[in-house]
């Protein structure tokens, strides 16, 4: 399998974690136009599913260090699996409010504060869990990105118009909030199935960054039979949705909520394969910047701020600003 070698190609895999990360959720605003979040979230979790495991029969069996993907899976025990299964439920019920708060406030507002917070929180997590880098440059980051997601909520807002607007809005933040509660915990359970420590030889029965992103895509899949059929039963905004709507869908339709799911799932598994260099707590850290990218998609292309005071857009200014700097003092803590 494909393995980095080195801490320059960590932080480059971990940039384009970012920008997968940030940038799939235009596929649900494209597929918003006709199409409802529940019935996209579908052909996301497909779109996922079959790209990792394009992934593992491509990269994953490239090469010939560690192990390859069909004998990684293979000789993988149910603990190590059963953690990165976990991993993916949680992570499955997070993206799921994060996709209802994307639908509510936008991506500019979503992101910024559910990433955001699950940036701050699994640094946190995968710090304790598995210690690396320099710690007072990683949290002096984490702070830095604290105060751009403040500067996000402050200029939101602002921007609410109505007494419908404020309370979609408001229901938006909260799941936003919820969801970044979540989805700061899903990365150390599938850290916990790997062995980070040594992909070129790696202990028996763990499992590498290519099975690992497979495993866990099946326990997006699976899970998501439970929660999203609940969703679509009970939506958090409009009238239940049925699976009829879903297999009435145009095929572009569905393969917008696919492309969703396969840039998703490429951010993902770069991450896991960058972990192994850069270790858990940057390589996750580094990712979840991707809330500046989302709110550069939802400011400058989806116009979701258009018509801002003066004031709105400085906020918005400084949040960029914030952002950079954070990303920028996590990249030096590896270093």
């Amino acid at each position: 399998m494909y393995i980095v070698g080195n801490y320059f190609t960590a932080v480059v895999f971990c940039l384009i974690t970012m920008l997968c990360w940030g940038s799939w959720g235009n596929t649900q605003k494209l597929a918003s136009k006709s199409w409802r979040y529940e019935l996209f979230y579908w052909d996301y979790v497909i779109g996922m599913v079959l790209f990792a495991l394009a992934l593992g029969l491509t990269m994953g069996s490239t090469g010939d260090a560690g192990r390859s993907f069909l004998a990684d899976l293979g000789q993988a025990e149910w603990a190590a699996a059963g953690c990165v299964l976990l991993g993916g439920v949680i992570f499955n019920a997070s993206n799921i409010l994060l996709s209802a708060s994307v639908s509510l406030a936008g991506m500019a507002v979503a992101f910024p504060l559910g990433v955001g917070i699950a940036l701050v929180l699994g640094v946190v997590v995968n710090y304790i869990g598995a210690p690396s880098g320099n710690a007072s440059a990683l949290f002096a980051g984490v702070a830095l990105i604290v105060l751009a997601i403040v500067c996000n909520g402050i200029a939101s807002g602002r921007m609410s118009q109505g007494e419908e607007d404020r309370r979609n809005n408001r229901k938006g933040l909260w799941l936003a909030l919820a969801a970044g509660v979540l989805m700061s915990l899903f990365y150390r359970f599938v850290v916990m199935g790997m062995d980070v420590e040594n992909f070129q030889s790696p202990a028996a029965g763990m499992l590498t960054p290519y099975s690992a992103i497979f495993v866990f895509s099946l326990g997006v899949l699976a899970s998501n039979l439970l929660f999203n059929t609940l969703v679509m039963r009970r939506p958090f905004v409009g009238e239940p949705v049925s699976y009829r709507a879903y297999f009435g869908g145009s095929l572009p339709t569905h393969l917008v909520g696919m492309l969703g799911g396969a840039v998703w799932c490429l951010g993902t598994a770069f991450s896991y394969i960058a972990s192994g260099e850069a270790g858990p707590a940057i390589s996750y850290a580094l990712g979840q910047g991707a809330p500046m990218v989302a709110a550069v998609w939802g400011v400058f292309v989806w116009k979701e701020f258009r018509g801002a005071s003066m004031l709105v857009k400085r906020l918005l200014a400084l949040m960029f600003v914030l952002f950079v700097g954070g990303l920028a003092l996590i990249i030096s803590a590896g270093n």
